[in-house]
This record gives structure tokens, sequence and C-alpha cells, in this order.
């Protein structure tokens, strides 16, 4: 089969460029372009909380490659500011439009790939133009919040939503020196959750003043011209300043979709093991495509980083004519929460009963060292089951740094196809400074054992 001599990818953050130096180093004589609409390609969109609250003291170190540094480091050529209006599958082109001066130009392509990921959900009463309300979903929106809380004048912040963005930013602005309320639709933060770790989360947030009002339904925004100066909750008036939208992600398809692309459940582009669209010339990867869940084997929208990385090489290899393959994959994410870190691989209990499984649960509440070590702190652990066949079907923990390597083996444990009596029998080791004497997942299967 003859390999691609032109290769295009749309879309810069974390699976373009991957698929595009891919693309290069399989076919180093292709031609290999990525367009970008935003100003920056090659962005940490997960430390962006971090910059805000100024632990990562400038945005440029989470701006790994210019334009300039792509082209000379990996032999990739790359348009910012240039937004892909249309693909014609049937004639292999897509449209661009340059930003600067609205030019417009015809490209063809042998090989296209899709990395277009996500579009932060906003608020519906929200839609419109307001000088206070931002979203924190690149290193664009990061500059924005900067610029606003340096130069007006900033004392309470409303932040909607109470998963992970919502409470990263949330400390963030703590530590900064803002009040803090954060609304959510759902009773409690992180509703995805385990209910007893989203209880331990809303102390925590409680812990460090932050006030959480769950189960709003409806929300009253009070405006004054351009800016949201509080909302009404019941017969309540909380102030604000400004707001931070932090209601989850949707994938960015309408370009997709005005090709006929093929879409899922989510709205993210239906790929094969290769990472092939339904067009054989078109691939994709990053949050606009929907990955297929090793426990459940159903399509499901996980968009994290790790696996937009991982999809986005194979993307790119195979664009250039490469035999790459993807696997289904174990849902496994952490987040931390002021003093707290959450980490989760796998199923909680309510995905496990909305998937139909005949499952078990046990939790525990370990120290994550030997008590008498000056460090030790608790943990709380929850592992899911399936009766019958005794697989690790997930596992979610509350602790301190220790639980992300926790979540890491339940999910080397899960893609084993292994049972919690398997994982009774790893031999876990202990030092005083950095590991329990008695793992929190020996407790836990041995408590799904019955012993």
């Amino acid at each position: 089969m003859l390999k691609p001599n032109k290769i295009i990818v749309v879309g810069g953050n974390a699976a373009g460029p991957a698929a595009a130096a891919k693309a290069k180093r399989v076919n180093p004589e292709a031609e290999v372009i990525l367009y970008e609409a935003g100003n920056f390609i090659s962005t940490g969109t997960c430390e962006l909380p971090y910059v805000l609250a100024g632990e990562i003291e400038d945005y440029r170190n989470v701006v790994f490659f210019d334009d300039k540094s792509f082209y000379e480091k990996k032999g990739v050529k790359v348009f910012l500011r240039h937004t892909v209006t249309e693909i014609n599958p049937k004639e292999k082109f897509i449209r661009v439009v340059n930003l600067d001066d609205n030019s417009e130009e015809i490209v063809d392509y042998d090989s296209l790939v899709l990395t277009t990921g996500s579009k932060a959900r906003m608020h519906p009463a929200l839609t419109g133009t307001f000088e206070n309300v931002f979203t924190l979903k690149s290193v664009g929106d990061y500059l924005k919040i900067k610029n606003y809380i340096d130069t007006a004048t900033v004392k309470n912040i409303l932040i909607i939503g109470g998963s992970y963005i919502g409470l990263e930013s949330a400390e963030a602005f703590k530590k900064l020196g803002f009040n803090l309320t954060i609304i959510d639709l759902a009773g409690l933060p992180i509703p995805n959750a385990e209910e007893e770790i989203s209880n331990l989360v809303l102390k925590g947030l409680q812990k460090n003043n932050v006030r959480f009002v769950g189960g709003v339904a409806s929300p009253q925004f009070i405006k004054n011209g351009k800016k949201i100066t509080g909302v009404k909750i019941g017969s309540e008036i909380i102030e604000t300043d400004m707001v931070l939208v932090s209601m989850g992600v949707v994938p960015n398809n309408s370009l997709a979709v005005s090709a006929k692309l093929e879409t899922g459940k989510f709205g993210g582009l239906r790929i094969d093991k290769k990472c092939r669209t339904s067009n054989q010339f078109i691939f994709a990867a990053g949050d606009n495509v929907e990955l297929q869940n090793r426990i459940t084997g159903k399509y499901d929208y996980i968009p994290l980083a790790t696996y937009a990385h991982e999809y986005g090489h194979t993307a790119g290899a195979n664009a250039a004519g490469a035999n790459y393959f993807v696997e289904p994959v174990v849902r496994n994410s952490a987040v931390k929460l002021f003093d707290d870190v959450y980490a989760s691989a796998g199923l909680t209990a309510k995905e496990a009963e909305r998937f139909g499984f005949n499952f078990g649960a046990v939790s525990t509440v370990a120290n994550n060292l030997i008590g008498v070590m000056p460090a030790s702190r608790k943990i709380f652990g929850k592992l899911i089951f399936e009766k019958g066949s005794r697989k690790i079907l997930g596992a979610s923990f509350l602790g301190g740094a220790e639980v992300p390597g926790l979540a890491d083996l339940i999910s080397a444990m899960i893609l084993k196809d292994a049972t919690v009596e398997d994982l009774a029998k790893v031999n876990y080791n202990y030092t005083p400074p950095n590991a329990p004497f008695v793992n929190i997942l020996s407790i836990l299967s041995r408590k799904a054992k019955g012993d």
C-alpha cells in the first residue's frame, strides 16, 4: 500500500501534536501539517488550576511547543489561528480560514486526523457575552481570568459545577484569597464518585471555608449590564464579582458532523481499533472521540489527556500508513482536593448498578503509614467486584499522595481480569516513612473474601 504523501491534523492540544509528530516519524517523506484555531499548541490544560494558584510560576511553562519549535524538532508545519470550516470527504480536501486576515484556502489531503477536542459546557442561562463569566479550558481562558482578577475588583467568586475542574479551581482561588461558593445540580460534590467519598470531599470543602450549595436546579442569575452580580437560590441571594462555569465538557465535533462522520451516544466520533472514523481516510483521537470501556464493552466518553495522547499516537501512525491498534480502556483518574487526593479506577458502585452487574462492595478506612510516623493519615477505600466471577470491577480512594498508585494497581488488575482473591495474594511492600505495614488493598481484598 502506498504511504500517504500529505497528512493534515486538525487541532493542536494533546492528541493533535502527538498524532502529527508520530505521523512524521512513521513517514518522514510525507508533508504533515497541523492547523490550530487558537494561539497555542501542545499545552498542559490539566495544569491550568496550578498556574492560576501560582504554584506554576508562568503559563509559558505549560506551553511545551510553539509553531516554530514544533517544526524544528518534529518536522511538522504548524499554522496557528487557522480554523478548518469544512471537510469534503468525497474530494478529500478541507477549507481553512486564516483568522488574522479572513483569507480562505482549499487544502487537499491523503489522510486527515481530527483532534478537535472538547468544549466547555456552558450554563444555558449564561449564554451570551458577560465580562465576568469564564471557563478554564485553555491557556487563553487562563489569560482572560488572570487579566480580570488583576484589573477588576474581585472579592467573591461563584463556581458553577462541583467536579474536578470546579474543585481544583476553588483551591486555586482560595489560595489567592477569594471567598468561594460552589453550586451544583447534584446534592454533593463529585456526584459520580462513591457517596462516601462525596461526603468526605464536602467536609474537606467546609474545613477550607468553601461553601457548597447542592441541589440547585434552577439558579436565577442577577445581571447588571454585562456582568453577573449574584445568584438567587430560593429566597437567598449570593453576591458575586466573578463566575467560573465548570460544568464539564462535550465533544467538539460540529466539523465532523457536517462531514457526516458517524458519532455515538455521547456525541463523540466512533472510531475503530486503528482510530479510523467511518471514512477510511479520516482518523480521530482525543476528547472528540468515544472509547470502548474495557469492563462494560460499551463505548464511553472519557475526556482525559492520557488517553488523548495515547490514541493520538495511534491515529497519527495509521494516518501515515502504519498498522497500529488501540485497546479498550479502564477509566483511571485522580484529582487533588486541598489536603486530599481522590483517585478512582474502573467502575463505581453507581456505574456497576447502571450497567447491570451483580456486584458486591466493601469499604474500609486505614492508615497510609504506620500510626507512629508523623506523616500518617487516614485513607478511605472502596472496592467493587462481580459476585459470580469475583473479578475486580473498580475501586475508589480518598487519601494522600499515595492513592493514585493504588488506583494504578487496581487498573492493572482489571486489565488482567484479576479477582479479589488475586488482590489478596499480592505481596505489598512496607517501609515506615513511605508504605504501611498492612496495605489498604490487602484489607479490602480480605473483606471481599469474607476473611
